[in-house]
């Protein structure tokens, strides 16, 4: 049986926008609106790809992604918890990695182009069929036929 191929996706192509707003909770001032085309889903749902736009506001974020950005217009300012501030202007690109904390702006109406990676939520180890314990009596019990 042969193999489908992965078809190439172009953003050029029209996809249904997703309008939302930051959850009131995480709201810090002005009332954005947010536009999203996601062009891009893998099966796994670990990784996206679109267009994204703002309006002018200000909300908390807390990234468990990884996702890179490439403005194509506006002003965005990010703050870290830490206090540490990134400002990025049309023409710019930057990641903000899994962990980071602290808040969005658009400082000035935004449009980037998004990637995003979402890491598989790590697995539980597993234990060997035999634990400590069994190994301890099976040490105990070849000793024993040694004497």
């Amino acid at each position: 049986m042969k193999k489908t191929q992965p078809k190439i996706v172009s953003f050029a192509a029209t996809v249904d926008a997703e309008h939302s707003s930051p959850d009131p909770a995480k709201l810090v001032a002005g009332r954005p609106v947010l536009t999203t085309l996601n062009h891009y889903a893998d099966p796994a749902q670990q990784f996206f790809s679109g267009v994204w736009s703002s309006t002018e506001g200000k909300w908390r974020i807390q990234y468990a992604e990884h996702e890179f950005c490439a403005l194509l217009e506006g002003q965005v300012r990010l703050e870290g918890e830490d206090g540490s501030v990134a400002e990025f202007r049309a023409g710019d690109s930057f990641v903000i990695p899994a962990g980071f904390n602290g808040t969005w702006e658009t400082v000035v109406a935004c449009r980037k182009l998004y990637v995003i990676y979402v890491p598989a939520p790590p697995q539980p180890k597993v234990r060997a069929a035999t634990g400590k314990k069994n190994v301890r009596r099976k040490r105990a019990k070849t000793r024993a036929r040694r004497r």
